[in-house]
């Protein structure tokens, strides 16, 4: 089962929503100038494109991904003179050398096939002294809406683990992470964690975006029976931290990464 990413909305109602208070945090540590040039590489519906046109005072923000569902919402949901959007591949960007004065990369990076080909265009198309930084979910930890998700799945189908995220990824760390961006040439990389809270109204909040089949773990979701997905949705609710009122408290952790071309 390959991965889907098809629906923008899908992807906003299943971690979009989480993704623009991890960008939020995520700019704020990365500290850079007002006025420069950014590239949002695998921009998707353009949440943290969004979040930098509102806290960064950019001169412009290019987001790439290729996808033209998720880029098509974006340029709905932006509508801002400094942004562009635009198809492409993160293993070839259609840019010169130096071209930006920072690139960044939010929640994309592990779904790149050569994630080192990846920075190591990230950090081409910045210029000398400027920022490359990215983060990605901490799939096999504190990412806990997705990890709830696979420790149910795993337990009912063990075949499951093959499409874990947690398992499949394992630059989603520190250590990864750090290990990508040095590899790629960048010099003063740095790391850290991005905690923010994923609450939900009740369980059908939680569970209905898993539903849409955009993602690695809603497309599994929907690959299996009806009463298999049954199953596993009893599973899960029984497995849950459910407030007394109903409500669900996650904690949703992005590990993040920062360097200097």
């Amino acid at each position: 089962m390959s991965d889907v990413w098809t629906s923008g909305d899908a992807y906003e109602a299943y971690v979009g929503r989480w993704s623009r208070r991890v960008a939020d945090e995520f700019l704020k540590w990365i500290a850079v100038a007002a006025g420069g040039g950014w590239l949002d590489l695998g921009c998707g519906t353009g949440e943290l494109t969004r979040v930098i046109l509102d806290r960064c005072q950019p001169a412009r923000v290019t987001g790439v991904d290729p996808s033209r569902a998720f880029l098509a919402l974006a340029l709905e949901r932006t509508p801002d003179r400094r942004a562009e959007f635009r198809e492409g591949d993160a293993q070839a960007l259609p840019f010169e050398d130096s071209r930006f004065d920072a690139c960044v990369s939010g929640l994309v990076l592990n779904f790149v096939p050569e994630p080192k080909r990846g920075v190591s265009e990230m950090a081409r198309v910045t210029r000398i002294g400027g920022t490359v930084a990215a983060y990605v979910w901490d799939y096999a930890g504190k990412m806990e809406m997705i990890r709830y998700f696979f420790e149910a799945a795993v337990g009912l189908d063990p075949a499951a683990a093959e499409v874990d995220e947690g398992s499949r990824f394992p630059i989603c760390s520190p250590e990864g992470l750090a290990g990508l961006f040095t590899s790629a040439g960048l010099s003063e990389v740095a790391t850290r964690a991005i905690d923010v809270p994923t609450h939900f109204r009740d369980f059908d909040d939680y569970w209905t975006p898993f539903l849409a089949g955009t993602g690695v773990a809603p497309a599994y979701a929907m690959s299996l029976s009806d009463p298999e997905r049954a199953t596993l949705r009893e599973s899960l609710k029984a497995s849950l931290p459910v407030q007394p009122d109903g409500s669900i408290r996650l904690i949703a952790r992005a590990w993040a990464v920062k360097g200097t071309t």
